[in-house]
């Protein structure tokens, strides 16, 4: 049953405990695990790779069958229903249009005496999508990964997932993914997945970018190869925090709560509430639609282990928990959310109103659905096309210029110790006299 907890002292002890539930004492066993498997497929590249997919996703397979082939794709178009299909196509407009609103422009000013200063942006040469599997399809994951790579220009957009039985790809996954614009898909997953994106093998090419959420292995991976190649973020379970006052409904609140709950076993669903009788109500309906629910073990687990409804003073009480918090995605079921929004300094997205379920931004709203985790949302943003930009600046100097600033660059190159700083500068300047 979801808890309730009324005595704010425990509050911030459990928030902690919760934001903190990866951190558990078989993560460097873990790590020791993917250490391994990065450097074995860096040495050994795709026999590595092979490998490990038969010892952890049990699924044998020759190198020339880990890319999905143009038949198989075509083939995922007759698999799906023109409903799904439609889905997608909508999803894909929804967040491009979103995307292209956030393209950065390259900038160039010219100011006094001929000093020329600006910003270039230009995307990475290829980027790894990584698209988990295991529990459940998500093709809404390869439209919030290639959609704002494609929107980048990146100009090679590669895609891992894990293979199902028989080296099976979900046919919506492989249908999101060419309506996004991935020009290569790979049957693996894992961290055997990530190193190969990271250091190539024969068949899999390097990449400079990996996006895309997974298990703890691919977390520990991608934080591993880090330096090597750019990555989004490091990727923990699924949460939601839901403040909710009086007029809030507890069956849509209960509903919003299990959404997020039947995820993962480690997914995290809280509530704060300024009413005691909706918590009550709310702990009601989420018991009754647990009844019958297809994922309910995993979602029973979740809400037991990582789910809490805490009764608070006020809003601006729950407003500062959840800042502490700062969850992953935030909802704000309150009479005027705007009035709240000021308030709220970190959450990865924040749906407002009784009308904007976290699914709708799970899925087509337009705003990237990978999203900052564990009180990452602190200092982190989603996912974006900047995620599959880098810039350069952009400097020229006259020799106006250059003799106006002479001695201050001269004096502090000096202070550094740096002479030949200073004699770069002052040579010029003497050869113009």
């Amino acid at each position: 049953m979801l808890r309730i907890i009324t005595q704010q002292a425990d509050v911030r002890a459990e928030l902690q405990r919760i934001c903190d539930r990866t951190h558990d004492e078989q993560v460097l066993h873990k790590e020791a695990t993917v250490r391994e498997v990065l450097q074995a497929v860096k040495r050994q590249g795709d026999k590595a790779v092979l490998h490990y997919t038969a010892e952890f996703d049990k699924q044998t397979l020759k190198a020339e069958e880990l890319r999905v082939t143009g038949s198989e794709l075509d083939a995922a178009y007759q698999q799906v229903s023109k409903e799904l299909l439609g889905a997608i196509r909508v999803a894909c407009r929804q967040i491009e249009a979103f995307h292209r609103q956030r393209v950065p422009k390259s900038w160039v000013h010219f100011g006094e005496d001929e000093i020329v200063l600006g910003k270039r942006y230009t995307p990475v040469d290829r980027a790894g999508l990584y698209v988990p599997g295991g529990r459940a399809a998500y093709p809404s994951t390869v439209l919030m990964n290639a959609i704002p790579a494609h929107v980048a220009a990146v100009p090679h957009v590669v895609m891992v997932t894990p293979p199902g039985l028989g080296g099976a790809i979900n046919p919506a996954v492989l249908v999101a993914a060419q309506e996004a614009g991935v020009q290569e898909i790979y049957r693996i997953g894992g961290a055997q997945a990530i190193a190969a994106l990271a250091y190539g093998t024969e068949t899999i090419p390097k990449v400079n970018v990996i996006t895309g959420p997974g298990n703890i292995y691919v977390t520990l991976a991608k934080k591993l190869v880090y330096g090597t190649v750019g990555i989004d973020s490091l990727a923990g379970p699924s949460e939601v925090l839901v403040i909710a006052d009086e007029t809030a409904n507890p069956v849509h609140v209960a509903a919003d709560l299990l959404a997020q709950a039947e995820h993962d076993p480690m997914a995290a669903a809280i509530l704060l509430t300024t009413d005691a009788a909706l918590a009550k109500n709310v702990q009601v309906a989420l018991e009754r639609q647990l009844v019958d629910h297809p994922r309910r073990i995993d979602t029973e687990k979740a809400i037991a282990h990582y789910g809490l409804i805490v009764v608070v003073e006020s809003l601006q009480a729950a407003a500062e928990f959840s800042n502490e918090f700062a969850p992953e995605h935030l909802e704000l079921e309150i009479k005027d959310p705007w009035a709240l929004l000021p308030q709220i300094r970190h959450a990865g997205a924040i749906f407002l109103g009784y009308s904007t379920p976290e699914a709708v931004g799970d899925y087509l709203a337009g705003p990237n659905h990978t999203l900052p985790t564990s009180g990452a949302a602190r200092y982190a943003s989603p996912l974006g096309v900047e995620t599959f930009l880098k810039h350069s600046s952009i400097i020229q100097y006259s020799q106006t210029a250059l003799q106006n600033v002479a001695s201050a660059i001269d004096v502090l190159a000096t202070a550094e110790g740096l002479p030949s700083h200073a004699d770069s500068v002052r040579r010029r300047i003497q050869q113009e006299e």
